[in-house]
Formats: structure tokens, C-alpha cells, sequence
């Protein structure tokens, strides 16, 4: 298998001095492509001064843009995610390809709670990883895990869904599940960043919260809506039920929870349809 090795890079000047010589030691036959995602610092001249291949933008376009300009340029087989600030040890990226040799499409490098940037991540995490459970029927150890190798033609099959901003790893893992492709988790353990992240408490916050929405609607939307549409109708059913037997009549709530029970339902058998269209590969 040909590697390539994508690292997606905004002002990581000083992890890459550190991790590139690393990387070159533990896999010296990979492709090495830097997403240099509108540095103002040297990033750019450090990767190519350790041989990486640079793919430059002129602004800053997100976290999921990097991975998607870095999966269209890379030449391997097999491409390997992982972070440019330190975190990830190159020698953990033979286990995840021994995953794929073993007939996975698929290997993340699952952190454990001491590898979380913060208490407040890590139970939010938590969360996620047992939210995509349940919802793929399969147990995810670490949902938003951006260290990972995936066979490159499986990757671009989904290439449209990936988000610019965080939470690629979530789209990407959600796909590769709902479309029967078999996913592997390796324990790894995660060092402490070097440099400032760039995530926001505030305003990622918001955007992870709308992840929980996007792992329902993306895999399978009939697992969100139906409980919903459960609820009208059992509220509903209920407050007709106390009316009647107080007031003896159907009374216009009631018509309007009942309604919406059905609205509800319907909405989400389109939704399934045109999830299963979404996925859908071409001849």
C-alpha cells in the first residue's frame, strides 16, 4: 500500500519541526502533504524544508477544508489524518495500518479521558461517542478522533459531506458506518498540544451541539423523528383522553398534536429516503 500522510496545519511552525523528523524515521516511503491552511507564521517553509509536499491556501479555510484539499492531492492508497501540533506519535500509525491490512476500511486512534483537552471536552465527548452508538448500533470509542487512516477511494466517496469546519471526523465516521464499510478503533495515547488550539469554548460549542443533530439526520434521520412523532401522538392521545372525560369533546389541541404526530412521520420517512440517496454510489 502506498501512504500518504495529510496534515492539515494552521501556524504549527513549531510542531512540525517537531513532528516531521519523527513522521520521516517511523515511515520513510510516505507521501507527506502539509495543508497549510493561510499560516502567518513559517509553516509553510518548515514542512518543505523536511521534504513534505505543501498544499497552500491564501486564507484560512477550516479544519475540514484542510483535510479535503489534502485527500484530493494526495497520490497514496491509503491516507493517514493526523494533527500537526504534537499530539499524535507517528509510531501509532503502523497499528491503525495494520487494521486496514487485516481488511478494514477504516482505523481511528482512539483517545482515553487523560488524552481530552479539558474535563468539559472529554464528558462532551463522552456524550457523542455514545449518542453515534446507539444510533449506528455499533460500539465508537472516539467519535471526533482526528488521527486515522482510511483507504483513499472509500475517503473521496464522501468528500461532499465533509464540513470546512471541525467535525470531519464525525461526518467521515457516520458515513463509513452507514454505508457498511467496517471501522477499526486502536487505543492510543494523545501528548499535550504544542501551541495554541484553535477551537472556541463559546462558539464551537454551538457547533458541536449541532453535531448531535447531524449524527441523527446524517445516519439514519427515522431513529430522531420517529421518537418525536411518538411524543405528539401519545400527548396528543392523552390530552384527548382528559378532555373527553372532563369537558366531552376534541378539542382543537388535541387535532393539533395528533397532526403533528403524522407531519412528523411522514418528514422523517422523506428523510430516510433521501439519506439513502445520499449515499447511494454511482456505477
Amino acid at each position: 500500500m502506498r501512504i500518504s500522510v495529510v496534515m492539515p496545519a494552521k501556524n504549527e511552525a513549531e510542531g512540525l519541526r517537531k513532528i516531521l523528523p519523527l513522521l520521516l524515521q517511523c515511515q520513510p516511503d510516505a507521501e507527506v502533504v502539509v495543508v497549510d491552511d493561510g499560516s502567518s507564521d513559517d509553516t509553510a517553509e518548515v514542512a518543505r524544508a523536511h521534504g513534505a509536499r505543501v498544499v497552500g491556501a491564501p486564507y484560512s479555510m477550516g479544519n475540514g477544508a484542510a483535510i479535503k484539499r489534502g485527500a484530493r492531492a494526495a497520490t497514496g492508497d491509503v491516507l493517514v489524518f493526523m494533527d500537526a501540533d504534537g499530539q499524535h506519535d507517528p509510531a501509532h500509525i503502523e497499528p491503525l495500518l495494520e487494521r486496514l491490512r487485516a481488511g478494514y476500511d477504516m482505523a481511528v486512534g482512539a483517545r482515553d479521558a487523560s488524552g481530552q483537552a479539558s474535563r468539559g471536552r472529554s464528558l462532551a465527548n463522552g456524550f457523542y461517542n455514545r449518542l453515534a452508538s446507539w444510533m449506528t448500533g455499533h460500539r465508537i470509542a472516539d467519535l471526533t478522533s482526528g488521527f486515522r487512516a482510511v483507504r483513499a477511494d472509500k475517503f473521496r466517496e464522501f468528500l461532499h459531506l465533509l464540513p470546512n469546519g471541525f467535525s470531519y471526523p464525525t461526518t467521515c465516521t457516520m458515513a463509513f458506518f452507514r454505508s457498511a464499510y467496517p471501522v477499526a478503533y486502536v487505543p492510543i495515547p494523545v501528548a499535550q498540544r504544542i501551541g495554541r488550539s484553535h477551537l472556541r469554548p463559546m462558539r464551537d460549542g454551538v457547533r458541536f451541539l449541532l453535531i448531535i443533530f447531524k449524527i441523527a439526520t446524517l445516519y439514519s434521520p427515522f431513529k430522531l423523528f420517529m421518537p418525536a412523532s411518538v411524543g405528539f401522538f401519545l400527548i396528543g392521545l392523552g390530552y384527548y383522553g382528559w378532555t373527553f372525560a372532563t369537558e366531552h369533546r376534541f378539542t382543537n389541541m388535541s387535532a393539533l398534536l395528533l397532526s403533528a404526530a403524522v407531519i412528523v412521520f411522514l418528514i422523517g420517512l422523506v428523510s430516510e429516503q433521501v439519506t439513502a440517496l445520499t449515499y447511494r454510489r454511482d456505477a
